[in-house]
């Protein structure tokens, strides 16, 4: 880009450097993105994404404090911020070397006063988001639609009492799949962040759960029409804004799609920081999506579950990321989806280096998680291991449990001339200390 374009000055393109020592903060010392494991670079098996509304929209404004992140790029007329916003974040993506972002269609282009004028704001932005991306070969992960923030959506939007807004949000929605068919977004994600509710006492709770789900179908049926080839995702989230939403976890999503006959549209995007809030382990909806084939992508991020709100936070525990990239590479990838940096800089890390830093460590952590998940599912002990537990199901009585065709009749029949069984151990300890062993 041409110098007075240029955010980052003086940081470089960042370099692969693994005996860099501990404070060269600006370098990979993990992420190595050719490298090849089990068959695939490791560009691919992470396809590493950043998020556009926290990394350049964010200002560390939150509900004690105003703004501490002051950005150049936010100078400006609206639209011409946006333009600066888009340069920006370009220049940034193209030195940390990433080939995918992901962004909201009010983070891209400022809301006009009427429909009609945020569209257009929207195509002049986006026309020149498709020529950044033709000059750099940086792609759409996914994009979304913001159906929140806007006091319109204050009782939600699919799921609103008043159909007007549902009309807004089905309007809203159509231009966002437009926009995603423009850019070549290889996914699209519905974040329900206020489909949900703070009070049964006024509302129709079967009411919302079939609108949103029809609402779902009318974006099913606009994807066909104009041809739009991408994953649909639902983004779980069990709380804020709502007291109560609809998409509290993996196995809520997955329930409401399978009783609404939506499961072969959609798949699951799932953020870590989520799961915690809704009481679970980092790492429990990515196993249970995967689990039931609905694992699309990941918001890779994490929290501080001692706090009980959505901090969105860069990962950096090497052992959640080995967990979740164990469960991606034995399902074969995330591909078309990827590895999205859902993540917000501390209100308190205000210089322009803390995104590069914030990012590196980041995709370093998961880089580690990569190459231990590998390690572990190379050596095979722990899948023996299990495979010996679940032995039993693998002949006899165990094999007509497992394909469906056992009766109870037979299970009488089975213990009356087997009597007690021998309980055996779970060995859960031995499991952890082999864990351990690997990261």
């Amino acid at each position: 880009m041409a110098a007075q374009e240029e955010f980052f000055g003086g940081i470089p393109k960042i370099p692969y450097s693994p005996n860099a020592g501990p404070g060269d903060v600006l370098r990979f010392k993990h992420y190595k993105a050719e490298e090849v494991l089990m068959g695939r670079k490791m560009e691919d098996w992470l396809r590493f994404s950043v998020c556009y509304w926290h990394t350049f929209c964010g200002t560390g404004a939150d509900q004690f404090g105003s703004p501490t992140l002051h950005r150049p790029w936010n100078e400006g007329t609206p639209m011409d911020s946006a333009k600066k916003r888009l340069r920006a974040a370009f220049e940034f993506f193209t030195k940390l070397g990433v080939k995918y972002y992901t962004f909201h269609d009010r983070d891209m282009a400022p809301e006009g006063s009427t429909l009609e004028e945020s569209n257009r704001n929207l195509e002049e932005i986006t026309d020149l988001a498709l020529q950044l991306q033709s000059q750099t070969g940086i792609k759409v992960l996914w994009a979304t639609c913001n159906l929140f923030a806007h006091q319109r959506y204050m009782n939600g939007a699919a799921t609103n009492p008043d159909c007007h807004v549902l009309a807004y949000a089905g309007a809203q929605l159509k231009k966002g799949l437009d926009t995603a068919k423009k850019l070549g977004a290889e996914n699209f994600v519905f974040c329900g962040a206020r489909e949900g509710f703070f009070s049964v006492h006024n509302t129709d709770v079967a009411a919302e759960l079939k609108h949103m789900a029809n609402f779902f179908k009318m974006a099913v049926n606009y994807k066909d029409k104009i041809g739009l080839k991408c994953q649909f995702l639902i983004e779980p989230k069990p709380k804020e804004p709502c007291k109560h939403q609809y998409d509290y976890d993996a196995m809520s999503v997955i329930g409401f799609l399978q009783h609404y006959g939506l499961e072969t549209h959609f798949k699951l995007n799932i953020e870590p920081n989520h799961t915690t809030l809704a009481g679970h382990s980092y790492e429990h909806d990515v196993v249970m999506a995967s689990a039931f084939g609905m694992l699309g992508s990941v918001d890779s991020n994490t929290g501080s579950p001692d706090l009980g709100w959505d901090t969105d936070q860069f990962p950096m525990d090497i052992r959640n990321t080995t967990v979740v990239m164990k469960v991606i590479v034995e399902q074969g990838g995330l591909q078309p989806g990827g590895l999205n940096f859902d993540a917000k800089m501390r209100r308190e890390s205000t210089d322009l280096e803390d995104l590069f830093i914030a990012h590196i460590g980041a995709m370093d952590t998961f880089a580690r998680g990569l190459r231990n998940a590998v390690r572990i599912i190379e050596d095979g002990l722990i899948a023996g291991m299990v495979k010996e537990r679940y032995s039993s199901f693998s002949h006899g009585l165990g094999q007509r449990v497992e394909d469906g065709s056992a009766s109870l009749e037979e299970m009488e029949a089975f213990i009356k001339q087997n009597g007690e069984p021998n309980v055996t151990s779970g060995k859960q300890e031995k499991y952890e200390s082999i864990f351990n062993h690997y990261i």
